[in-house]
């Protein structure tokens, strides 16, 4: 990781406000916790069984955005980005990803969350969760989407340490 490049949330500003700048906090930061690794070291398992790695976390990460945004409030039907089912776990598998491909599914699905959140009224916009099959708000979405990145950005440092040492951030 070379210099920290994110915009950090407001100190004060409107819920709205606050939760868009976190969402885009974390975004950033699982960006620049794979930033200057080889699609190789992306790939490195944390270790067996599991098939965690940072760029499994981002592929996953898609599937969050897309899950939570594209399939709620545009197309309940939308199919996952990895799997043929609602396999959240398949994501993980990135043996033969490379950063070009997940980043490029993340990127886009990010700015497609980002796009249907700017275009809310409001964050009481409701819309079906179709694992769950019932309504929630934006408000729900954006909170639950933060707390994933949360998680996994956790996952992340620990990731990144044992691919290179780095820590921090």
């Amino acid at each position: 990781m070379s210099s920290d490049h994110r915009t950090a949330p407001p100190t004060l500003g409107s819920e709205r406000e606050t939760l868009r700048a976190f969402l885009d906090y974390h975004r950033a930061t699982l960006a620049m916790k794979c930033e200057g690794l080889t699609d190789e070291e992306l790939r490195q398992r944390s270790m067996p069984p599991s098939t965690l790695s940072l760029l499994g976390l981002v592929r996953h990460m898609a599937e969050v955005e897309r899950a939570w945004f594209r399939r709620v409030f545009e197309d309940n039907d939308a199919p996952m980005v990895w799997s043929d089912t609602i396999d959240f776990q398949a994501a993980y598998d990135a043996s033969a990803s490379t950063r070009a491909e997940a980043f490029t599914a993340w990127e886009a699905e990010a700015e497609n969350s980002r796009r249907i959140e700017r275009e809310a009224g409001s964050l009481d916009l409701t819309g079906r969760q179709p694992r769950w099959g019932r309504e929630v708000s934006l408000r729900m979405v954006m909170v639950h989407v933060l707390l994933e990145y949360g998680r996994h950005n956790g996952h992340a440092d620990f990731l990144r340490e044992g691919v290179d040492g780095t820590v921090g951030a």
